[in-house]
This record gives structure tokens, C-alpha cells and sequence, in this order.
């Protein structure tokens, strides 16, 4: 250091640009919030369980771990101030294997920001059975462990089949707000059914007067189910029209459009994970009321992190995508090239004496 301190500042930056070069590509670091600015973390799948029973190293007898997954909640934790992040969500599937090791593992995970910041999961298909039992899910990450926050706002109660259904936390909402702003989130289970979606739309409206927000698993893939494994990767890309989980009740991402998202004027955003053959998505369309619903799905399985950081003064959200060990920028992935549809912006009214997004 005191090398570099002796020399001229010219060289001084040759020298530390060049430590940032990798295959002639200056590497771009996350910067801090700005003046005004807001963040939301979006956790994508986090799937990437190591050890004894695991899908990863199904011949290990080492204890199960998650450095991925650890990785992103350690630097959630050390950024709440740094990054001004406001509230963090996961979009669903916790577990790669619905079994207590990889639970107890996700919970500590989750704990290192644990009552920290705002948050909310969404239940994806792996952490649950097909038939939509989320009992290890409710056990542990149970109604209760949220109840003692101001934020929490509740959850559905269950279905007629019994809370083991749908109830006890896995689909809620939360409240918070940030830059003169109010929100309302929702995190909706995979595939939600019509009970579910009756709860959601009564709770959007209920809250009417709050931008929201809702994180659900399944959003955006393949468009048609697909009938061999390069289908996931090769057919064309929509909002999905098949589904998981809940048999005949379960729902769609087309069909949960069409009786949730696109009735509500203030829905400003819906992300989505699931889909890591897909890996990286964006959409916009408009809803009933004339509002833009952006669509967001960010599901990277090799340890990419997204925020979005919202800047009211500047009405726009920008979606960064990032390593959270080195902090470097996602230059593009071998699904998705494009380092555009890592690192992008949206508009969206974001003046606190405005009208929703429009």
C-alpha cells in the first residue's frame, strides 16, 4: 500500500484498474444507496444444499450447509444500513428437499437478519408436497415467529382441507414504508388456488391506498409445459400456463393473472423465482385499471443476488444483480448473456403525492 501511495495518481489508477480487469472487461462493483434512494432484496431459489441426503452430494456424510444461501443472508445482514434495504423477499423454494436438515439449515440462515429488516417468503414446489402440504414450512417459519413485528400484517388461515393447506404463514402479507411511500406486499404460495387468491384480492383491496407488491414462486418460464428437459430451456418464454402443485386447484401464473394481479390498480410489481432453466426475465403488461404490473423473475443457482433500489426523486427502480462475497456485477450468464437483463431500470411513480404506477 504504501508502494502505491508513493506513486504518481496516474499510475496509481492504472494500477488498481487493472487489479479490476478480467478478460479486458473493467469489473463493476455494487455501489452504496443514494441520497433518497431504497432497496429490496429479492433471494432467489435457494437450492443449493450441500451435504449428507442432498440432491447436490447424495454420497456425502457431512453435515448439510448452504454457503450459497449463507452468502446472501450474511450480506443482507451487513448492508441493511449501507444499502438503506427496507424489506428483503424470498421467492420460494427455500429447500431443495422438503426434510428438517435443510429447514434447520434455511432458519439459520434467515436468523442472521432475523429481526432485523421486513420480510416475507413465498412457499415454493419443493418446500411443499404436491398435494400442498406446507406442515415443515409452517413448523418452521410458523405465524408466530413474525407476529411480534409491527410489519407482519397476517395471513390466510388455511384451506377447508385444514392450515396445513395454505395456513399458518404460507401465504401473508406485510406492510412497510420508505421514501414518504406506503407498501403492501403479498407473498403467495406456487400455485395458489382460489381460496387463497379470494384472500389476496380482499387484502389488495383492503389496502388500496398502499403501492403493493407480491412475491410468488412460479411467474414466468416456458410458456407451455414442458414435455422433454430441453424444453425448460428452448420453448418459448411467457407467463407460464401450467402449474405444480395443488392438483386440480392449483392455479397458473396466466390464470392468477387473470383473477388476482390484473384487477388492481396499485400493483406495481410481481416477482417470481422457479424457473432456473430460464434464470432471468422481464415483463411488463397492463392491468384492468391502465396501471403497469413489471414481472420479474430471478432465479440464479450459482450464487447471484438481486436488488432492486428504488429512487423516488427520479421515478425509477433499478434492478442490480450481484456476487454478495466480491459485490462485482453480473456481466451475463450462460442462459442469459445479455448483461442488460442483470443490470437494468424501470419507470415507476414513485412521488410520494402521486397516483400508483402508471
Amino acid at each position: 500500500m504504501s508502494f502505491l501511495l508513493r506513486l504518481p495518481l496516474c499510475w496509481c489508477c492504472l494500477i488498481m484498474s487493472s487489479v479490476m480487469i478480467s478478460n479486458g472487461v473493467a469489473a463493476e462493483r455494487i455501489s452504496s444507496a443514494p441520497e433518497g434512494s431504497f432497496s429490496i432484496v429479492l433471494i432467489p431459489d435457494t437450492q443449493a444444499y450441500k451435504g449428507e441426503g442432498t440432491k447436490g452430494q447424495p454420497d456425502s456424510t457431512a453435515k448439510v450447509t448452504n454457503p450459497i444461501f449463507q452468502a446472501h443472508a450474511q450480506w443482507i445482514a451487513d448492508n441493511i444500513q449501507r444499502q438503506n434495504i427496507v424489506f428483503v423477499s424470498h421467492v420460494g423454494d427455500i429447500v431443495d428437499i422438503n426434510e428438517p436438515r435443510q429447514w434447520t439449515v434455511a432458519r439459520e440462515c434467515m436468523d442472521l437478519f432475523h429481526g432485523k429488516v421486513p420480510y416475507g417468503i413465498s412457499v415454493g414446489n419443493h418446500d411443499m408436497t404436491s398435494r400442498g402440504d406446507s406442515s415443515l414450512f409452517q413448523q418452521y417459519f410458523p405465524k408466530s415467529r413474525f407476529e411480534e413485528f409491527s410489519w407482519y400484517g397476517g395471513a390466510y388461515s388455511g384451506s377447508a382441507m385444514g392450515p396445513h393447506v395454505s395456513g399458518n404463514n404460507a401465504n401473508s402479507y406485510q406492510l412497510f414504508s420508505a421514501g414518504g411511500l406506503d407498501f403492501v406486499i403479498l407473498h403467495l404460495e406456487c400455485n395458489a388456488p382460489d381460496d387463497v387468491l379470494d384472500w389476496a384480492n380482499e387484502v389488495l383491496s383492503r389496502y388500496s391506498e398502499r403501492r403493493a407488491l407480491i412475491t410468488s414462486h412460479m411467474g414466468w418460464g416456458p410458456l407451455l409445459k414442458p414435455v422433454k428437459n430441453e424444453d425448460f430451456i428452448t420453448g418459448t418464454k411467457g407467463r407460464m400456463t401450467w402449474h405444480k402443485i395443488h392438483g386440480d386447484r392449483g392455479n397458473s401464473p396466466q390464470k392468477i393473472w387473470e383473477k388476482c394481479y390484473r384487477r388492481h390498480k396499485h400493483l406495481v410489481a410481481v416477482f417470481s423465482g422457479d424457473q432456473s432453466r430460464t434464470g432471468a426475465y422481464r415483463a411488463s403488461e397492463t392491468g384492468d385499471h391502465g396501471n403497469v404490473v413489471h414481472e420479474l423473475l430471478q432465479d440464479y443457482g450459482s450464487g447471484w443476488l438481486r436488488m432492486y433500489r428504488f429512487i423516488p426523486s427520479q421515478n425509477k427502480v433499478q434492478a442490480i444483480t450481484f456476487d454478495p462475497k466480491s459485490e462485482l456485477l453480473c456481466e451475463g450468464t450462460k442462459l442469459v448473456p445479455d448483461p442488460k437483463e442483470h443490470q437494468f431500470e424501470f419507470p415507476c411513480e414513485l412521488s410520494a403525492n402521486a397516483g400508483q404506477s402508471r
